[in-house]
């Protein structure tokens, strides 16, 4: 088993009541925060994903804590004796298998019932495997958006892919091994094959590999055909295509409806950034006048 350096000297600041969000590394243990160590030594009662993960991390740094399994499952069991705790004055820490709680996990719901009983709630910041993941891809950074994980079945897929397909933004996307190839596959037919794209795995372990291409060279990759590990897929935005006569004039069609002429001409010129004089034309025309 590997050796671990025994933690730093922990902080003896007293810790306030409430509930901490603790994020924990993604892979390699040495990205956790001295901040989490602390809240963690002098928590009263440690959420966990799953306690025998917790566990080895706690144990890595010499830590011993009362643990409660917080899950999809456990959550509705867990809760009343989270908040019997927070009215106790209890210190309280979440943590997920990895990366940052509340990330495709139920920790949220948990967060809004603490949140409307006036207790407080602490953010103590971390790793994240889409943040991690974003940084890795070559992908633009200036605007993302975190997806999750799509549903299992192609087609219901799709329908959740093409909710996306018009964002401006790096999408981001988590991922099983044997989904992989089947999900780059639909994301190419729903994005396009020559969309820009990332496959990052196993971030801050041994075997981190991240391969960059299009979805339609990614979608064909033998190296991605059901690999092992965490995966993360990123998605870069699509180019901006200029809009129709027939994207004008539905557009126009529909502020028709609830504006004059001129005006629908004004906003619909600045949506789709076509000249105003001609669209005005074209409003009169759809009016009839």
């Amino acid at each position: 088993m590997a050796q671990h350096p025994p933690p730093p000297a922990l902080s003896t600041a007293p810790l306030a009541p409430g509930l901490y969000v603790v994020a924990t590394p993604i892979g390699n243990l040495r990205d956790i925060t001295l901040r989490a160590l602390d809240v963690l030594n002098a928590a009263d009662l440690v959420l966990a994903e799953d306690t025998r993960v917790t566990g080895k991390l706690l144990s890595a740094y010499n830590l011993s804590k009362r643990m409660e399994r917080y899950d999809e499952h456990a959550a509705e069991r867990a809760r009343p004796k989270v908040m019997t705790a927070l009215e106790g004055g209890g210190r309280v820490a979440l943590v997920s298998d990895a990366g940052t709680p509340l990330v495709s996990d139920p920790g949220y719901r948990l967060v809004k019932e603490v949140v409307e009983a006036g207790y407080q709630v602490f953010p103590i910041p971390g790793a994240s495997a889409a943040l991690a993941a974003l940084t890795l891809g070559g992908l633009p950074t200036d605007r993302f958006l975190f997806a999750g994980f799509a549903p299992p079945k192609s087609a219901a897929r799709r329908t959740f892919l093409s909710e996306f397909a018009p964002v401006r933004a790096t999408l981001i996307f988590y991922e099983s091994g044997p989904r992989l190839a089947d999900s780059l596959a639909d994301m190419a037919a729903v994005f396009g094959g020559d969309r820009q794209a990332a496959v990052a795995r196993e971030i801050t372990k041994l075997h981190e590999t991240c391969i960059r291409g299009t979805l339609a060279e990614l979608a064909a990759d033998p190296k991605l055909d059901s690999p092992k590990g965490e995966i993360v897929v990123l998605v870069g935005p699509g180019e901006e295509k200029a809009a129709t006569e027939e994207d004008a004039d539905a557009a126009l069609t529909e502020a028709l409806t609830r504006m004059g002429p001129a005006d629908a001409a004004s906003e619909v010129a600045k949506a789709l950034g076509l000249p105003r004089r001609e669209l005005y034309r074209r409003a009169l025309d759809l009016k009839g006048v």
